[in-house]
């Protein structure tokens, strides 16, 4: 006897899946393109690069709103004892490490990797383990808490410094 195969594809997004397998959908794969690399809701990514260090001095942008961190970072990241994710760190690339996680990597130095590209498998579980390890309330479709970042105090410090600065040179 031949089993049949039931794939679903065509104008399916997180919450059309969603429907479908909480409805226990007799469905066996799915098929998802378009929705797969853009967001209805925000169809583009709003973002811009802005240059945070010039000729080796920092640099800030000020606009109402849009104020950035000035300098080179390092990222830590925090974990609870369950493992899960519970904020991260913002401080300068030379400040004291900070507890956690560092994040930012170097990978490229004048123009070359300096590492040989992951594996397609080692980036899948790469990715597993982060979404694992994310905060039960981020894993749902449900609005959830902003993830916490907190700023170090060296990087407020060096952000005030320049404010000082821009303020003395505008005078």
């Amino acid at each position: 006897m031949h089993q049949t195969t039931i794939f679903a594809s065509g104008n399916l997004d997180e919450y059309k899946l969603h429907t479908l397998l909480s409805a226990h959908a007799p469905i066996d794969g799915f098929g998802i393109g378009t929705a797969l690399d853009i967001s209805i809701d925000a169809p583009s990514l709003d973002c811009a690069y802005k240059l945070q260090e010039y000729a080796g001095k920092p640099r800030r942008k000020h606009s109402e709103g849009k104020a950035t961190w000035p300098g080179r970072k390092q990222v830590y990241r925090h974990y609870g004892s369950d493992g899960c994710m519970t904020g991260d760190t913002v401080a300068l690339e030379d400040d004291d490490p900070q507890p956690g996680e560092p994040l930012v990597q170097l990978f490229m130095r004048s123009g070359r990797r300096l590492h040989p590209s992951p594996s397609l498998h080692a980036i899948r579980d790469q990715t597993l383990t982060n979404y694992i390890r994310l905060p039960a309330a981020m894993t749902t479709l449900d609005p959830a808490p902003s993830y916490p970042v907190t700023i170090s105090n060296t990087l407020r410090a060096m952000a005030d410094q320049i404010d000082s600065e821009r303020i003395l040179h505008d005078r």
